[in-house]
């Protein structure tokens, strides 16, 4: 268990709150410059404005490359957002018909993924706020040109940044990665506790693996974008060295996940025994060595590992030995060999992390041809590609994108009727069309909580209430208690850099810190009121309203999804195992002395290796979108159970594929209850009729393979049986997932 102390450090140390001090900085100093120097107080808001559309681009954790693109892409559109968005606030038809379509344009840039997600939140950011104060004519150009200088400093500011600590922010990505992993160890522990449920740890531990996937991409993204050189500098070995520990993080990963271990079979047969007390303790205290190595790695200190897991392990082999003696390997063979298999895995994952405190201390040299190895590496990076097609292919009503930008569009109009009936309530002039104060707050609260499915919206909308509550709160304490100006621009900037930087680590407490930052902003621009934190308080309220009720307009249900996801995890297994198994050809020619044209081994592990990386990915897909159905009305879930056992019997495939092909690599040529059992597997997956052996060989080498070719049998069955159900009525019951490692 991590204490909560190690939770801060492993926070200040992140690239989460790096990456949040540098957008924040970013973005308040030229409001502080123009403000503070030169007393613009309206166009250091205005730059500020254009500085923090450009920051959402601006991403921890991302390659420095996309990171540009994508801030010049957010400058370019967000300067041309302004300066129609100013020429129409002057006309009252004029932004009633320029927000929408400028809502429903930019939503739809979701189809590019994650960045095309950022890039309209940002457009539709300045959007909003340029409607706080309605701009004459004469005004526009003005507005539009200080905003794109802000945007401008921010995007060069955030260039040298980056440029001269890519370093820190290499090492604060693998950080992430390894504690992600380290979460992941300590969640596979939670199996060898027989007083912890199994469908509670088996669901914990689906969730991690999803959280370190991504983690894992995006430090793969940051180290293997820029990698070492043959020449003897500096920047080589320092970059030589955070290779040599993501790739030692990766392989600890394979250990892991290559086997498929059936727990509830351990707890049945052994639940007095120490064994699993053994087995979870040292997965404990791998999980600490890694989670020490991932702050050390983020605070630059070299680390050794501390709490050895020798003890435990000599242990478990004591109670092999006493179970061996007992006659076990006879009287139970596949237990036994499943309590064996448990011992080597622990042991390669011991030596694996050893092996990572090494490499933290003394960066080993390459000893391999860098440019081949460049070239085989930069193929596991994302491509992020910018398709018009993918955009125009979208517009229609079948697409979830062309649907989810007809609600923010609605969502949006709707915002800017009830701030214009707010104004009218409160006698504010009606013809305002920049709504009086209210209108803008009502659309950009809205904005910030839709979401393209209907269960992050709503979970985004409770964070969003919540932290503005609390964020009002404390604003109306501090106003009551302080009445230092120095205290209130302190707090100011700690509630920037907190709220940038906690957006993706907890949005309930990154709320509160922007609503504080919001209401100081104001407090400084209109002193000694306090009403202004009601009405943000209602606006957010209104608006919280407006886009919960709107997410049921057109819904895009994960259940439209999933089909999708579950085809494309299946073919993602295939792929695995055709892989797999060319490297295993490929390994088998190479020892075959003379023969013709024979495949390269090299080049096939790396496509095994990349298909592993895809399968990983899509059960990541698709676990995420299976629990985000969960979390939707009863109503609109469709074959929970299938779907369920679809989940578990995808990672016992996946699992039992990594396990299998090493070994497999190791015989010359495998007998017909092997190749038959092969097989069989590859006509499931493809959704043949499968004719599994009546007998899978058991003597000498081919031991090893039998339980887990069975399973793998079995797996791709239920996955054939439950694909086809897919197609049939929905079942009412909602199963839970048995456990399986």
């Amino acid at each position: 268990m991590i204490l909560p102390t190690s939770q801060l450090l492993r926070f200040f140390y992140s690239h989460h709150f790096f990456g949040g001090l540098r957008q924040a900085t970013g973005v308040l100093l030229p409001a502080l410059v123009l403000s503070g120097l030169f007393g613009l107080h309206a166009a250091g808001f205005v730059a500020a404005v254009g500085a923090a559309c450009v920051a959402i681009l601006d991403q921890p954790g991302g390659p420095l490359r996309y990171g540009i693109n994508g801030m010049l892409a957010a400058l370019c559109l967000g300067s041309i957002t302004t300066a129609l968005t100013g020429l129409a606030s002057s006309h009252v038809l004029a932004i009633w018909l320029v927000v929408p379509v400028l809502c429903f344009g930019f939503s739809m840039l979701t189809v590019y993924g994650k960045h095309g997600g950022l890039l309209c939140f940002a457009c539709l950011l300045i959007m909003t706020l340029t409607l706080r104060t309605p701009l004459t004519p004469a005004d526009v150009l003005q507005h539009t040109l200080i905003s794109f200088l802000g945007g401008a400093f921010y995007l060069l500011y955030s260039a040298a940044a980056h440029r001269l600590l890519w370093h820190r922010e290499e090492q604060q990505a693998l950080s992430v990665a390894l504690f992600a992993t380290a979460d992941y160890i300590a969640a596979r522990a939670r199996f060898y506790d027989i007083h912890l449920d199994l469908d509670d740890s088996y669901r914990n531990l689906i969730r991690r693996q999803a959280l370190m996937t991504e983690a894992h991409q995006a430090a793969r993204d940051m180290v293997l974008r820029e990698q070492p050189s043959d020449a003897i500098t500096h920047a080589n070995r320092l970059r030589q060295g955070l290779l040599n520990l993501f790739v030692d993080m990766v392989n600890l990963l394979d250990s892991m996940v290559a086997t498929h271990t059936d727990y509830a079979t351990l707890r049945r047969a052994l639940p007095d025994s120490d064994i699993l007390l053994f087995a979870r303790d040292a997965m404990i205290k791998l999980a600490s060595n890694v989670a020490g190595l991932a702050l050390n790695v983020a605070r630059n200190r070299r680390h050794r590992v501390r709490n050895s897991a020798k003890a435990e392990l000599r242990a478990l082999e004591f109670e092999l030995q006493q179970l061996r003696e007992s006659g076990m390997p006879q009287s139970d063979p596949e237990l036994y060999a499943l309590l064996v298999q448990v011992l080597r895995r622990l042991r390669n994952m011991a030596r694996r992390v050893e092996r990572m405190a090494d490499h933290s201390v003394n960066p080993v040299p390459p000893q391999t041809d860098l440019v081949r190895t460049r070239q085989s590496l930069n193929r596991f990076l994302t491509r992020q590609k910018w398709r018009v097609g993918l955009l125009t292919q979208n517009l229609n009503y079948r697409s979830a994108h062309f649907r989810y930008a007809l609600r923010v569009a609605v969502a949006a109009l709707l915002a800017m009727v009830a701030g214009d009936l707010l104004a009218r309530v409160l006698l504010v002039n009606t013809l305002d069309p920049g709504m009086a104060n209210h209108g803008y707050w009502i659309i950009l609260t809205v904005l910030i909580i839709m979401k393209p499915g209907f269960a992050l919206t709503r979970q985004r909308n409770s964070w969003r209430l919540t932290g503005t509550l609390i964020g009002c709160g404390l604003s109306l304490l501090l106003f009551s208690l302080v009445q230092n100006p120095i205290a209130y621009l302190f707090i100011l900037v700690i509630s920037s850099v907190l709220g940038y930087s906690l957006v993706q680590v907890n949005y309930t407490l990154s709320a509160m810190f922007n609503t504080l930052f919001v209401l100081l902003v104001f407090h400084f621009l209109a002193p000694g009121s306090n009403a202004v934190v009601g009405e943000r308080l209602a606006d957010t309220v209104i608006g919280s309203i407006l886009a919960l009720t709107c997410s049921y307009i057109l819904p895009s249900w994960e259940r439209s999804t999933l089909g999708d996801l579950a085809r494309a995890l299946r073919a993602a297994n295939q792929a695995f195992l055709q892989a797999g198994l060319d490297y295993v050809h490929a390994c088998r020619a190479a020892r075959t002395p003379h023969a013709a044209n024979p495949p390269e081994a090299g080049e096939t592990e790396v496509r095994w290796k990349l298909a592993r990386k895809n399968v990983h990915i899509a059960f990541s897909n698709f676990a995420s979108a299976f629990y985000r159905m969960m979390d939707e009305p009863v109503s609109r879930q469709r074959h929970v159970p299938e779907l369920n056992r679809l989940l578990i019997q995808s990672h016992t495939l996946a699992s039992q594929i990594a396990a299998v092909i090493p070994n497999l690599a190791l015989i010359d040529d495998e007998p017909k209850g092997i190749r038959q059992a092969l097989q069989a597997i590859q006509d499931a997956l493809a959704g043949r009729k499968a004719t599994p052996p009546n007998v899978i060989e058991t003597e000498g080498s081919h031991a090893t393979l039998a339980y887990p070719l069975r399973q793998m049998i079995k797996a791709a069955q239920r996955i054939d049986e439950e694909m086809q159900a897919l197609d049939a009525p929905p079942s009412r019951a909602v199963a839970h997932a048995p456990a399986a490692g």
